[in-house]
């Protein structure tokens, strides 16, 4: 009988090399650790430090939505800052990111019908018990990247493109987000795959990632890449929630832009330039937002959200008894 397994493929040393950088501890005990790579860049886009690979691609999943975004103010989407936001959003489902997603389609002339992402019920935990008791069954428009898919959907409009073909990756609008991605990384896409949502995901690598939001975050007034950059930082409950931890980091750390994704990853921009770009080896989350604030007070970096970062309990019979802590950062 002829197999069908796959061959095995080699793990990337991203992955395969990154160093322990945060320890759960329980009691005392340390419990579990967390491998990880961090990369940042500087200004001028160089590698200003480096733990684990900054240079192996990663599918940056949902930090690479404002770059994606971007691609698509430079082709004509033309939105209110929170609509933006949203666009560049893994939202929560609360009820104004359902709302919103609803006035930027019916902008296009469009309806959640048109929708091609993935029917979800809401992350956010509050929200998901009210969809549910309403007696509402998983739907796009409640998934968190309804706000994207609008947004791809609305460009579409705008250019006379096919609509309905959106996610396919020979889309114009795919190949747009590809070059913009490429552009601002710095680098060519490594690979490219089907996200959660169902539209195409582009790898780089993190000091890729790092360098694409450093140059949004600290662009010209005026530019496709302020109006993206803006829209986050005035609007960043929509780009995640009432309750999420980068709706949070953005409120309080004076001109930064940032994006969590899947998979533990994140992705930051500061107002002097540099990015910020990480991912936990083993995909799970707890441990990213600890790395992250390790980092930045690593980097001198003025936030009043690093200490709610930090903040990453280990319950015991529903009470804290240890905590995740970053290590050798």
């Amino acid at each position: 009988m002829t197999s069908t397994t796959p061959p095995a493929q080699p793990t990337p040393a991203v992955l395969d090399d990154a160093p322990v950088l945060a320890h759960a501890v329980r009691g005392g005990f340390v419990e579990s650790v967390h491998r990880a790579s961090v990369a940042v860049t500087a200004a001028d886009g160089s590698v200003e430090l480096e733990l684990g690979s900054a240079t192996d691609p990663v599918f940056p999943r949902s930090s690479n939505k404002p770059v994606q975004a971007l691609a698509m103010v430079r082709h004509g989407l033309d939105l209110a800052p929170h609509h933006l936001a949203l666009v560049c959003a893994s939202h929560s489902g609360e009820d104004f990111h359902l709302e919103a997603v609803r006035e930027i389609l019916a902008g296009a002339g469009l309806s959640v019908a048109d929708l091609r992402n993935t029917p979800d019920y809401p992350v956010d935990e509050q929200a998901r018990l009210a969809w549910v008791r309403a007696g509402h069954e998983k739907q796009s428009l409640a998934q968190n990247c309804s706000g994207k898919h609008s947004g791809m959907l609305a460009t579409c409009v705008a250019n006379g493109w096919d609509h309905t073909a959106y996610l396919e990756v020979d889309h114009p609008l795919q190949r747009a987000c590809d070059e913009t991605l490429a552009e601002l990384a710095g680098e060519p896409v490594a690979a490219s795959a089907v996200d959660g949502c169902g539209a195409p995901v582009m790898a780089v690598s993190l000091a890729g990632l790092a360098r694409a939001f450093g140059r949004i975050a600290s662009a010209p007034a005026g530019t496709d890449e302020a109006r993206v950059a803006d829209a986050i930082r005035t609007s960043p409950e929509y780009l995640g929630g009432s309750r999420r931890d980068v709706t949070t980091f953005i409120q309080r750390t004076p001109g930064a832009i940032a994006k969590d994704g899947a998979e533990a990853v994140y992705a930051v921009g500061l107002a002097d330039g540099r990015g910020i770009a990480l991912k936990v080896a083993d995909g799970g989350q707890r441990a990213r937002t600890v790395i992250l604030a390790a980092v930045l007070r690593r980097l001198g970096v003025e936030s009043g959200a690093i200490d709610a970062l930090e903040d990453a309990p280990i319950l015991g019979h529903g009470e804290p008894v240890g905590s995740v802590v970053a290590v050798g950062i």
